[in-house]
């Protein structure tokens, strides 16, 4: 856990790490803008295989940033999935702390 100290002096504390995985933050990214979506778009959308997206997303539900649901439309499985509110909130949380970090950077 960061301190007082290490926030100061090193911004980059901040930073979520369930997040800031370039494959969970594009899938972050895309969730962020929209109510939700199905899997298999998320697959198209962010280039990961189901198997990768799929390990990708327990992580993200294992930390509470989306919600999982799955149905039946007729006789083909569905898998949607959304941001849950404390993954809104994190998302916005990441989002303000890597623009202070790439604003405080020396140009």
């Amino acid at each position: 856990m960061a301190t007082d100290k290490d926030r100061a002096y090193y911004p980059q504390a901040e930073i979520d790490a369930v997040i800031h995985s370039p494959a969970r933050l594009k899938v972050m990214m895309y969730l962020y803008v929209v109510e939700s979506t199905d899997f298999v778009y998320l697959v198209r959308l962010t280039g990961l295989t189901p198997g990768n997206l799929s390990s990708h997303l327990g992580k993200l539900e294992e930390a509470g940033y989306v919600a999982i649901e799955k149905e039946f439309k007729g006789k083909k499985p569905l898998t949607m999935v959304r941001l849950s509110a404390q993954g809104r909130e994190a998302f916005r949380a990441y989002k303000e702390s890597m623009q202070q970090i790439l604003a405080d950077l020396p140009d």
